[in-house]
């Protein structure tokens, strides 16, 4: 056993709220303001120290350490080593590859590097819960998730860092996965490093959970699984497609309620390639209402109401929303759960989809 003493220090002020203000100069002063202390606050030390065991004698410092220090990566720790950030009986830039002889007393002392360059931005954001390891954040559609070409401000990325400070000495702001900008729903996001590190592996293990709500074109009479390859569209390289050359993707649907000519969709995914859902749905002939890349020719019920037929043109988004959330907390491995409401759009288009079942029973 790896004898373990564990500290985390944290130096924070009182968490900025988002700003009401009717006066647009002040407002933005205080962005100002808050984004310049965010540079210098939230900075928190990591402190660990761990006696190496008899049992590693013979093994390389740097496997060894990665054993000691398990809520760490192991290209994490190496770095340290490196960086001198890790010594061993009090000597720092130890050689990775010195033998271990057991008994060495290695201490991590830390003050993380800034991870983060975007900006931070006063976004408002809907914090479902919250503690020292793990946010959980409910995304409304039309909110990128991180910056990137076309989206350098505005996403949920820049309203974190404003938020939640520290998050800058993380990776990608502690984001571990996406939502695509017109879905809307939960994602998780790191608070810490090793929290980051569990995440990540959760995520890569298949050990977290979500199922997404979605409103597809056409009917079927049962639920079933989708196990295609999904890469790069081989000439529109904006798009994703089911290809042979592509990754592995596992989609499990199943009905939720049928309409006239649409169905409303559970959907669980195994896997999380980019655009998963949507190509898959698309691939088996159920493409998600609104979709812009993915959804096909729009399909009318005949004899639709005009408020139905409004709707379904007007629905400019996929309908699609990450409903719930299950995860092992990565501290204290509880197991947890969440879910987002069906936002307003989609609740409207679900409730003239059933009036118009209600009215037309036996068309289709």
């Amino acid at each position: 056993m790896f004898l373990r003493k564990v500290c985390y220090h944290a130096r924070m002020k009182n968490m900025p709220q988002p700003i009401e203000d009717d006066d647009l100069d002040d407002a933005l002063a205080m962005d100002a303001e808050r984004a310049e202390a965010a540079e210098d606050d939230a900075v928190e030390l990591l402190s660990s120290t761990a006696v190496l065991p008899d049992e590693a004698r013979g093994m390389r410092l740097d496997q060894a350490i990665a054993q000691a220090f398990p809520d760490y990566s192991r290209s994490r720790l190496t770095a340290w080593l490196k960086d001198g950030k890790i010594s061993v009986n009090g000597v720092t830039c130890v050689p990775q590859r010195t033998p271990v002889e057991g008994g060495e007393v290695v201490e991590l002392l830390v003050e993380p590097e800034r991870q983060t360059e975007a900006a931070p931005e006063n976004i408002p954001l809907n914090v479902v819960y919250s503690d020292e390891h793990i946010i959980v954040i409910n995304k409304p559609a039309g909110l990128v998730v991180h910056p990137g070409a076309g989206n350098a401000t505005g996403t949920l990325m820049n309203a974190l860092l404003f938020h939640f400070p520290e998050l800058r000495q993380l990776p990608r702001a502690g984001i571990v996965h996406r939502l695509d900008k017109d879905t809307s729903g939960l994602l998780v996001i790191a608070r810490s490093l090793p929290a980051h590190k569990t995440l990540i592996e959760a995520l890569s293990d298949r050990d977290m959970h979500r199922e997404y709500m979605a409103v597809a074109q056409g009917l079927l009479v049962a639920g079933g699984m989708v196990d295609l390859p999904i890469g790069r569209h081989p000439r529109e390289r904006t798009r994703m497609a089911v290809t042979e050359s592509g990754r592995e993707a596992i989609t499990h649907y199943r009905v939720a309620e049928k309409f006239r000519q649409h169905t409303l969709l559970r959907v669980q995914l195994e896997t999380g390639r980019t655009h998963q859902i949507r190509v898959h749905m698309s691939h088996i002939k159920l493409p998600l209402v609104g979709d812009p890349d993915y959804g096909g020719r729009l399909r009318l019920p005949k004899g639709a109401s005009v408020e139905l037929v409004e709707t379904l043109r007007g629905f400019r988004r996929q309908a699609l929303h990450a409903a719930r959330l299950e995860l092992e907390h990565p501290a204290t491995g509880e197991l947890m759960a969440w879910e987002a409401p069906i936002p307003e759009d989609m609740q409207v288009l679900i409730l003239l989809l059933r009036e118009d079942l209600r009215l037309n029973p036996h068309a289709h």
